[in-house]
């Protein structure tokens, strides 16, 4: 019988991802001394000693700011995510947003919230203080969509189906993403026109160096008077001064946030809430169900899907026999590699090799049993960073 994979659990995660992990391979516990595996959601990793056994870590989300990415890199450690499995969370919350900043749901309720129901001028205080709230419809106005992942294509099919006009911007915008997107959304060349031509703009950016503090006292300037600004995405993207200073000179009329901090709460005309984007049973379970099955197919058959900082390798087996190997994305890897194969008399039924930034990956199926002998020789190769045999239980 096999080995079974040793899985540390650092959040609480859905049983129904768990359960993706069969009991007879894996084994998952949130004390485990020697893991194979890491599976969590924002447990924070980068002041944590990884030990030297982990092969790979799933994050159940979309972000992995939590996780050491470059140090995993190095170590041939694949990192792999749950991009999209909580997009209709994240859409859902945004619309909230847009309608609590619109309406003045937040302000309405605290106003009713103060009064004293046993006061008998009640119902007359309410009629007299709703125009203090009085809002307007966003139908009819116009939505700017920075990021067009799936968040952002999902954003913008439900803001057209409220009436709303839509202009999208995406520099990286993937195949799949643009074949999602609706007809109806003006695509613009520049997060400049965007923020000239729009009522709301909702932020859907990864944070990198490109993306920090975009959202900055220079590109507020070019927002229209009045706008709102909603980001659903990463703290970072917004230079939170420069918001202030907006929203006091009424350039910006709310900013709307999944990140409560020191400077923006209990602003007026800030509407924080505590990071509820993926913040459902359903995105919850998605995640955890997608970075699983992601985590059991690459530990079981090498196979890479959603991952960080690794490329998207998917090879059916055509053989008993597999060797994954990760290695330094430089020239004559892969005939280095062929040819300690060829020396130990292996022949290569099928090859795959695919890089993505400084990584390479190879999945190599052979006709006959490896011994451990050449997978030792694989490893000694320079630039190689790990190497596994993968071979099918009988």
């Amino acid at each position: 019988m096999a080995d079974q994979f040793q899985v540390l659990i650092l959040n609480n995660v859905s049983q129904n991802g768990l359960k993706r992990l069969p009991a007879e391979r894996f084994a998952c516990a949130k004390e485990v001394a020697k893991p194979d595996a890491v599976l969590l959601r924002s447990a924070d990793m980068h002041s944590m000693d990884i030990p030297q056994t982990v092969l790979a870590i799933g994050r159940a989300g979309s972000g992995t700011n939590n996780i050491p990415v470059k140090a995993m890199s190095e170590r041939g450690v694949p990192v792999f995510n749950a991009p999209g499995a909580n997009a209709n969370a994240v859409k859902e919350l945004v619309l909230a947003g847009m309608l609590l900043a619109a309406r003045n749901i937040g302000g309405a309720m605290k106003f009713v919230g103060a009064l004293d129901p046993s006061d008998t001028e009640m119902e007359k205080k309410v009629e007299g203080g709703k125009k203090t709230f009085a809002g307007y419809e966003i139908a009819g106005h116009t939505l700017g969509v920075v990021g067009l992942g799936k968040i952002g294509c999902l954003v913008a099919d439900a803001a057209i189906k409220l009436g709303m006009n839509v202009v999208g911007f995406d520099p990286e915008i993937t195949v799949d993403a643009a074949w999602s997107l609706p007809s109806q959304v003006k695509r613009a060349n520049s997060l400049g026109e965007v923020l000239k031509s729009c009522n709301f703009v909702t932020l859907h950016v990864p944070l990198v160096d490109a993306t920090r503090n975009m959202i900055n006292t220079e590109s507020i300037e070019l927002m229209k008077h009045g706008a709102v600004l909603l980001n659903f995405a990463r703290n970072g993207v917004v230079d939170e001064a420069a918001v202030l200073a907006a929203l006091d000179a009424k350039k910006l009329s709310t900013y709307v946030c999944d990140f409560p901090s020191a400077k923006v709460n209990n602003h007026p005309h800030i509407i924080a809430l505590p990071h509820l984007g993926a913040s459902t049973r359903e995105a919850e379970e998605n995640c955890a169900i997608m970075v699983a099955d992601q985590l059991r197919d690459y530990l079981l058959d090498g196979n890479i899907v959603n991952s960080v900082n690794f490329p998207t390798v998917i090879m059916p087996r055509e053989s008993g026999f597999r060797i994954a190997i990760v290695n330094a994305n430089v020239p004559n890897m892969v005939g280095q590699i062929s040819t300690a194969m060829a020396e130990a008399k292996l022949n290569i039924h099928t090859m795959m090799n695919k890089s993505k930034k400084d990584v390479a990956y190879t999945l190599v199926d052979v006709d006959s049993k490896v011994s451990k002998k050449v997978i030792e020789q694989i490893a000694k190769i320079e630039g190689v960073l790990a190497v596994r045999y993968l071979p099918l239980e009988s």
